[in-house]
């Protein structure tokens, strides 16, 4: 526990130049808090003093008059819920990927309307996959990606945006999140340490990354700037080819990264839903480098050194 207090110290003093820190007692709801971020979400908030309920899968079954109930009293709700994308895509797959962001989102929203005191701050996961996998995003870019993953992103957000007037909404566009015990990263490991490693398919696409501790120094930025709000991109400065990715953490590994994986091998392995690894979007955190947050870990190096020094 003292070494989660300490975290959420630090991400205080590096999220917020004017050291603002939340420090009155608040109801904080999360969705997906037993996650890959939502239990480090959820840890953060705890140990600096909060009520932290998480909202499990049988809440969203409820009518929202229902729901409203179990959600009084929150001043913020983070849905973080949603099921993963990198998996075989049948029809019956995308239609959980689909449901379980924007289904849940408008039960969210509709349940937030019978609140006799509504929320003041409402974060709804998103992704940098809305944008299309050429060009370079921020969150002015009005342009949006084609297929089923532009579509679950459009309709996500647009589910968010129901949120009552007077609750500050904001759509956190994640990147790649790189954690050491979960995520992107936690899978990559494994054939990287044999020297198995190698880049994906051309290795051209780009990927947006981000480092936990920005993800979590984020969230807890946002819920104290007031002037923070609608789309975010969650994603470090310093977007990178998957190329570079793959050197940069094969040299962190100290091994080698010489087994290319073709396009073809992907496709039978997860149908349509290879494209998730062969395309990548540029998207650039506009509005959290014009709102002063200053991130702990811009350059990727850096962030896998950090990552990988245990």
């Amino acid at each position: 526990m003292k070494d989660l207090e300490r975290f959420f110290i630090r991400l205080c003093v590096f999220s917020n130049e004017k050291n603002s820190c939340i420090f009155t007692h608040m109801k904080i709801i999360i969705s997906g808090s037993t996650g890959f971020l939502g239990s480090k979400a959820a840890n953060m908030f705890s140990s600096g003093g909060h009520e932290v309920v998480g909202a499990g899968r049988e809440l969203f079954s409820l009518a929202a008059e229902a729901l409203a109930k179990e959600l009084q009293g929150a001043g913020a709700i983070i849905h973080l819920a949603g099921a993963p994308i990198l998996r075989r895509w049948t029809k019956k797959w995308q239609r959980e990927i689909y449901e379980s962001r924007v289904k849940t989102t408008r039960r969210l929203t509709d349940a937030m309307h019978f609140m006799e005191q509504k929320p003041r701050v409402f974060i709804c996961a998103s992704a940098v996959g809305i944008y299309p996998d050429t060009g370079v995003h921020d969150e002015r870019s009005d342009a949006v990606a084609g297929g089923f993953l532009g579509k679950v992103c459009r309709d996500w957000e647009a589910a968010a945006a129901r949120a009552p007037e007077g609750c500050r909404t904001l759509m956190f566009r994640f990147g790649i999140i790189l954690g050491s015990d979960g995520g992107a990263l936690k899978q990559m490991l494994l054939p990287f340490r044999l020297g198995l490693g190698g880049r994906i398919a051309g290795g051209r696409q780009k990927m947006s990354w981000v480092h936990i501790d920005d993800v979590l120094g984020a969230m807890l930025f946002a819920l104290e700037d007031q002037q923070l709000t609608g789309p975010v991109n969650i994603c470090s400065p310093g977007p990178v080819t998957n190329a570079d990715f793959t050197r940069v953490l094969a040299r962190t590994l100290r091994r080698p990264a010489m087994l290319p994986i073709p396009s073809f091998i992907l496709r039978l392995a997860f149908g349509k839903g290879a494209g998730v690894l062969t395309g990548g979007q540029c998207a650039l955190p506009a509005k959290l480098e014009a709102s002063r947050y200053r991130f702990r870990f811009p350059g990727l190096e850096d962030a896998l050194k950090d990552l990988l020094k245990h």
